[in-house]
């Protein structure tokens, strides 16, 4: 038996709203990466999207069509604070966001915000970014203004968007905005500020909002299932192991365990500082009272999955679970085995999928039939 069922779709601010300029609205990383020509092969870009923002009545009626019963959605920071702070608001874009939740809610469509959703305002990278410190007050106080304005109609909140993403691919392989590419530090300085900063958004919502709202506040993590090459060989079910420690782990860990790094993560980075003859590790520590502050600041397990890979002890790589690299990878039993995973790891908590689907190349999702069909399996 299924219980407290919610189907819904998704999307984010940046791939669907398009008026990446309009009323007052500040740039934002994205737009500063798709309109650089070279970073994305053929140079598209977000400027008009799905036209969503010019489009608001269209996107209702097609969602209410569908029958859905909540909708994902994220805030662009830089049409609410186009400058990222409190004293650049620009009201239109307040009001492009109320327009959709009420929209949602005469529909009997439940609002399921995302506050955070990569496309950080210019401004505030030309400041440093998710590398500085600072971020964790700005980020606070952006939350705290979607909290007071929205939160009487919101009951759904998710802080940050796969925060494994952006420390990994923004800061790390460069290749997603900011395009740093710094992987032996960089990463694990913008994950120790995301996590901090999620923590405190949780508090400042429990602290001045929870009360008369009544919502529910958490973070998507995003996560492959990592299979192990052999399962009858101890070292490469250690290695699967660690693999999700280190995608999952190193948010979910914190926030749903006890407030610190996994012992897999803290050992391996460890070691290899000490090999680079580093007076630390490069991965930081938090204090005591930061694990206390951290610990526990997620009242549901938001998760984001596409598809599973194979570890391997022998080579530390991962690679797609499918012997034929030119294919398409489905692999519906692997989201089963992730949410096993989740269970067992993190103390059966309530989860939310809060994205799940299959990449395919356009030759195939013009011919859309396998994905259903691997969704369920």
């Amino acid at each position: 038996m299924v219980l407290d069922f919610s189907w819904g779709v998704s999307s984010s601010a940046y791939q669907i709203e398009g008026g990446w300029n309009a009323d007052g609205k500040g740039p934002s990383v994205w737009d500063e990466f798709t309109q650089t020509p070279g970073n994305i092969p053929a140079d598209p870009n977000g400027d008009v999207a799905c036209d969503s923002y010019n489009r608001l009545d269209e996107d209702l009626y097609m969602l209410r069509a569908l029958r859905v019963k909540s909708y994902r959605f994220s805030l662009s920071w830089s049409r609410i604070f186009p400058d990222g702070t409190r004293s650049s608001l620009n009201q239109k874009g307040v009001d492009y966001y109320n327009r959709l939740i009420n929209g949602l809610l005469a529909n009997k469509i439940t609002p399921m915000v995302t506050i955070y959703h990569w496309d950080l305002p210019q401004a505030l990278q030309d400041r440093g970014g998710w590398e500085n410190v600072d971020m964790i007050d700005i980020f606070n106080d952006y939350c705290d203004f979607c909290f007071v304005t929205f939160g009487d109609r919101v009951k759904l909140w998710m802080t940050i968007n796969q925060p494994h993403s952006i420390a990994w691919l923004g800061y790390g392989l460069g290749t997603i905005p900011p395009k740093i590419k710094n992987p032996g530090t960089a990463p694990y300085i913008v994950a120790h500020n995301l996590i901090k900063a999620h923590a405190k958004a949780y508090h400042t919502y429990d602290d001045k909002y929870r009360a008369s709202q009544e919502g529910l506040v958490s973070i998507a993590l995003n996560a492959d299932w990592i299979e192990p090459k052999d399962i009858n060989v101890p070292r490469e079910v250690r290695a699967a192991d660690r693999a999700l420690q280190f995608q999952l782990g190193w948010f979910a860990h914190p926030i749903f365990k006890n407030g610190d790094y996994p012992d897999a993560m803290k050992w391996q980075v460890g070691n290899k500082s000490d090999l680079q003859d580093l007076s630390e590790s490069r991965l930081p520590s938090f204090t005591e009272e930061e694990k206390n502050y951290i610990k526990g600041t997620a009242d549901m397990f938001c998760i984001n999955h596409y598809t599973t890979k194979i570890s391997s002890h022998v080579t530390g790589q991962l690679s797609p679970y499918s012997y034929e690299q030119d294919k398409d990878v489905a692999v519906a039993w692997g989201l089963r085995r992730l949410l096993n995973w989740i269970k067992e790891e993190y103390g059966n908590p309530q989860i939310y999928i809060a994205e799940n689907g299959m990449a395919t190349k356009s030759s195939t999702t013009w011919d859309d039939s396998a994905r259903p069909t691997n969704l369920m399996t």
